[in-house]
């Protein structure tokens, strides 16, 4: 059998130390001109309607412009990861915070990343005057906000479920807050966090083609880029310009899963939560070259110093919490006084959006948007049923063997990756002539930009369980239903939720894209939220487009505060490692 990687890690070992820091060095300066080469691109003039970048459809641009949206990407996930850690940290930790930051993520995470660009595009163009930095600002937020939540939802549970005996412990050697946070909290998260990442990376993919052929408030934006190249091509009826984009993506991915991925999932194989060795640990021969290389061990050494010194700066500022008593009175009167606050704050916003419709749309647009909501909530639960009863067992087999999941993990990373949207041209041309109807063809889309989340929570759902209860489990002749309802189910079940949560919320998004697809001149429209939030962006039209959105993120909020924050605290009380 063909091994995964190439070349072997026991090859890799065998390197000498100067060979293994050659390639290190010659893939960083290669690197580096890669990356001078491509945001050379950004500082470029940007003078609507006069100084426009251009899209052509010669595929000898197309690594070029594969390279600007990688770069892209890149970027909003630095973004999206530092906002996870505040955020996320924030909202964990403080109670009141929680109270009003969860929430929050609910209506962010529910509103359409078109949303976004309606709103902000304008303001970005406007502060980078004359360059194109305004739009690419625009593009990487737009990115950023359909990466950034499904980390931060899956950060925050990870600090919510800490393992109770090592918080103890923590709390025994009266750590510091930062240190409690470098030696419990991230490595904890890790694993999860980073197969959120790596689910977000490409969920990003996604909406490439929306933030890189921009077109809101009846204006048309370009950036170049692969997903602008491929909104070209569609526009122009162009099989083979499709055909050498799908490759060119299908690169771009492979090469992003070697050389980032794997070597991360390998380096975070040893935040396992465990008393025993993983039968066999992920593999990467980018890790094993970085391990074998002298340099990165050099400048852990003259750094260390520094490193200590930081550790103990931010050691002294966060010293560790002592429990303090707190009159029972006092705390029950700060917390009337923030309740009255809050309900003050949501009055005054249900007294904006009262004024909002009974003076702009009326009262029958917005009973016509429900009912389109009730459209789009309908696919979004069949979606989430399906995803749930076939990608959650692929899951778990894929986290519970390593060896098959360093088979699959490169395919699914590669699918999970591939942006499903960039197939929709063929989705669409296989609809019109097989005459089925977008009502039900907009699911199979939705689903193509959604379901990962279900499988790649699962997988790090099982990779997080314990392999010395998995060897009990074995040991006791647990199989079938019986090894599901007394292992698996309590072991990945906060992972689920959290997948749930993202993949609801990715599918309401991707309604905006699934419901609403074309081809050429020919355009295919459900009934949906998604097609009128779509419409009304075209068109222009704020108080549709305020209303769609208003009315999408009243759907999202209450399904999370009805059903999923119900599962987040069965998840917290009762199935937890």
């Amino acid at each position: 059998m063909l091994k995964q990687t190439f070349p072997s890690p026991e090859a890799l070992r065998r390197f000498p130390f100067g060979l293994a820091d050659i390639a290190l060095i010659l893939g960083t300066l290669v690197l580096l001109a890669l990356i001078a080469r491509v945001g050379a691109g950004t500082l470029v003039s940007f003078v609507p309607p006069d100084v426009v970048p251009g899209i052509s459809l010669d595929p000898r641009n197309l690594p070029y412009y594969a390279g600007r949206s990688t770069l892209r990407m890149f970027i909003a996930l630095f973004y999206s990861t530092l906002f996870t850690l505040i955020y996320g940290y924030i909202a964990a930790k403080s109670r009141r915070a929680e109270r009003v930051l969860i929430p929050l993520l609910d209506i962010l995470q529910s509103v359409p990343v078109l949303g976004f660009l309606s709103i902000t595009v304008t303001g970005f163009i406007a502060l980078f005057p004359g360059s194109l930095l305004g739009l690419e600002a625009a593009s990487i937020f737009a990115i950023f906000t359909s990466q950034v939540w499904n980390m931060t939802f899956s950060f925050y549970h990870s600090l919510r479920t800490l393992p109770p005996e090592l918080d103890e412990a923590v709390r025994l050697y009266r750590l510091s807050g930062w240190q409690r946070f470098t030696k419990l909290e991230f490595p904890t998260a890790m694993i999860g966090l980073l197969w959120n990442a790596m689910m977000s990376f490409g969920g990003g993919w996604f909406f490439v083609a929306a933030s890189e052929a921009i077109s809101v408030l009846n204006q048309q934006y370009t950036l170049p880029g692969i997903g602008s190249y491929v909104a070209a091509a569609v526009a122009a009826e162009n099989l083979p310009a499709l055909g050498w984009a799908l490759l060119a993506i299908a690169i771009v991915i492979i090469l992003v899963n070697q050389l980032f991925w794997r070597p991360l999932v390998a380096w975070a194989d040893k935040f396992r939560l465990e008393q025993s060795a993983a039968a066999q640990a992920p593999e990467s021969w980018v890790y094993d070259l970085l391990k074998a290389a002298r340099i990165p061990h050099l400048l852990g050494r003259v750094l260390a110093p520094w490193g200590e010194a930081i550790n103990r700066i931010l050691s002294l500022l966060t010293p560790p919490r002592t429990p303090r008593v707190v009159e029972t009175g006092g705390q029950a009167m700060g917390d009337r006084l923030y309740n009255l606050i809050l309900l003050v704050v949501i009055g005054g916003l249900l007294v904006v959006g009262l004024h909002f419709i009974f003076t702009t749309v009326g009262l029958s647009e917005v009973i016509k948007t429900f009912g389109l909501g009730l459209l789009t909530l309908l696919r979004v639960l069949v979606l989430l049923v399906f995803s749930t009863l076939v990608w959650t067992p692929v899951g778990v087999a894929i986290g519970f063997n390593p060896r098959l999941a360093t088979l699959l993990q490169p395919v699914v990373q590669f699918l999970a990756s591939f942006p499903a949207n960039f197939i929709f041209p063929f989705a669409t041309l296989f609809f019109i002539r097989s005459h089925i109807s977008i009502d039900w063809g907009s699911i199979l889309l939705m689903s193509l930009g959604a379901q990962w989340y279900i499988l790649f929570n699962s997988i790090a759902g099982a990779m997080s369980v314990p392999t010395d209860l998995r060897e009990m489990a074995t040991s006791l002749d647990l199989r079938g239903w019986l090894l599901w309802r007394k292992l698996i189910i309590p072991g990945i079940f906060s992972a689920w939720v959290t997948g749930g949560v993202t993949a609801t919320g990715g599918a309401w998004n991707a309604s905006i894209v699934s419901e609403v697809v074309a081809w050429g001149s020919t355009t295919l429209t459900a009934s949906g939220l998604g097609a009128y939030i779509a419409h009304a962006t075209g068109a222009g039209d704020w108080p549709r487009i305020t209303l769609g959105i208003g009315m999408m993120s009243l759907f999202v909020v209450g399904l999370n505060r009805v059903f999923w924050r119900r599962l987040y605290e069965l998840a917290e009380t009762k199935y937890h490692l």
